[in-house]
């Protein structure tokens, strides 16, 4: 009965003794405590968001590019800033507790969810940064389009 194919079996080409053995340990331990160290950070930056209250949507914004498409030039940081504030879709990642819940204002249901790429307008919401990140608190009314695809879109 042949192995081929089996699931779990792994062949190499390398030899058992490179004599690299310590040097790889090293190096593999200084990548493991960078990547625990980032998760740290993001923990440590996830706690740090927010949790909105009442019928308020916090939204992460995109980063902005810092180069013209296919280009290669940079954007003048003032560029990228106004780009920032100005932007107009962003990731929905909570909502409070009594967004879209009032019938009479949301017949249909939530207009979005946790998870959503949405539209709305530039000065929408309070701004604010956390870890270099921005983030706006919003309505939930102010949200104006579910958007799928948000690389596409492009404010004119």
């Amino acid at each position: 009965m042949s192995n081929q194919g089996a699931v779990g079996v792994v062949e190499t080409n390398l030899p058992q003794d490179s004599g690299n053995t310590a040097q790889m340990t090293e190096l593999e331990r200084q990548r493991k405590a960078k990547i625990e160290k980032q998760e740290r950070e993001l923990a440590a930056l996830d706690a740090a968001l927010p949790k909105p209250v009442g019928y308020m949507v916090l939204v992460a914004l995109p980063e902005v590019e810092e180069t013209f498409d296919g280009t290669g030039v940079v954007k003048a940081t003032q560029t990228v800033r106004e780009e920032t504030i100005l932007a107009s879709i962003g990731l929905v990642l909570d909502m409070g507790d009594q967004a879209y819940v009032d019938a009479s204002r949301f017949p249909t249901g939530p207009w979005c969810k946790p998870g959503d790429y949405v539209m709305f307008r530039p000065h929408t919401g309070t701004r604010f940064r956390i870890g270099g990140k921005e983030y706006r608190l919003m309505n939930d009314d102010s949200v104006q389009a579910v958007v799928p695809q948000p690389k596409l879109i492009a404010r004119a």
